[in-house]
């Protein structure tokens, strides 16, 4: 099984073998598919080259033809005028075919892949647990407890976030106003869960500075139940900010400082809201849960 999550900033490749749930295959790269939305509207042509490289590299390494290849895309293709166009392409000069799922299934699979993680790192808090998922053009909220999920998605990411405010001191001075349909949500919702779990690339790569891991050496395996408190996510900020151009792009990426930058102020204050101190982060999200769905045969509605 081949699961590919094509998001707003990063495309996740993941191949398991679905009888022994064996890893075979990861891949990710950045490719910025929401670059210059927020203010055209559209997938530009720079992002649809930066996501055919991006496939193509890794069908270098990876069969796409015999196994089953689930590939979903979110946000940025929801809003994109263009996106059937750029999907169309994509699939003639690659031969994978993207479903544009909704924010609902988008939540739904990253919670079942959160769900199997904790489950392996026996953590099992016993009154569920709030959920927060960063991505480049959304952001997920959720409240799981069993079978109980109350959650949703809204149209805020590191991504457009980024390009809609030209410096992090006037995205810091605005940002609450950005966040009342946040706040909306969980003031309506008001569930009193046990633990905040986090994922996707904010909160991992955060994880990743605190236990010193750098890009380059970036370890699934160290990351997942690592602890994240909001001081600690303050100083990053920091020693991001203070690091020179050289560490920066050692330490989170190449063209990844500006967003990790925009990230963190947006998961701090969302933090706030959840009425949380500290959080679990976990570095399983979408590609999983596409990967698990896609092995116990997995089927939406094409686009």
């Amino acid at each position: 099984m081949i699961a590919i999550d094509l998001g707003s900033n990063t495309i996740r490749f993941l191949q398991v073998d679905c009888k022994t749930k064996e890893v075979l295959y990861e891949y990710q790269k950045i490719v910025r598919t929401a670059e210059k939305l927020v203010h055209t509207g559209t997938v530009c042509d720079e992002a649809k080259i930066r996501i055919i490289d991006a496939i193509n590299e890794a069908k270098k390494d990876i069969d796409f033809s015999s196994d089953k290849v689930k590939a979903v895309t979110t946000q940025a293709m929801r809003v994109a005028t263009n996106a059937k166009e750029i999907l169309d392409e994509i699939e003639i000069k690659t031969g994978v075919i993207f479903e544009i799922i909704d924010g609902d299934i988008e939540a739904e699979l990253t919670i079942d892949a959160v769900v199997n993680r904790l489950n392996i790192l026996n953590i099992k808090p016993k009154n569920g647990f709030a959920m927060i998922d960063i991505g480049g053009a959304s952001t997920e909220i959720a409240f799981v407890n069993g079978s109980e999920i109350t959650a949703q998605s809204f149209p805020i990411g590191i991504v457009t976030l980024a390009e809609e405010f030209s410096t992090l001191e006037f995205l810091q001075s605005n940002i609450l106003s950005r966040l009342a349909d946040i706040q909306d949500f969980v003031a309506k919702t008001n569930k009193n869960m046990d633990i905040l779990v986090a994922t996707a690339g904010t909160p991992t790569t955060i994880a990743a500075m605190k236990i010193g891991l750098d890009y380059e050496s970036y370890d699934t395996k160290l990351i997942n139940g690592v602890s994240l408190n909001q001081l600690e996510i303050q100083n990053e900020l920091e020693n991001l900010l203070n690091m020179s151009e050289e560490k920066r792009f050692r330490s989170v990426g190449v063209g990844r400082s500006d967003l990790i930058a925009t990230g963190i102020i947006l998961f701090g204050e969302i933090i706030k809201i959840l009425g949380f101190s500290e959080c679990i982060v976990v570095d399983d999200g979408l590609r999983e849960g596409v990967a698990i769905a896609g092995c116990t045969k997995f089927s939406h509605t094409h686009r």
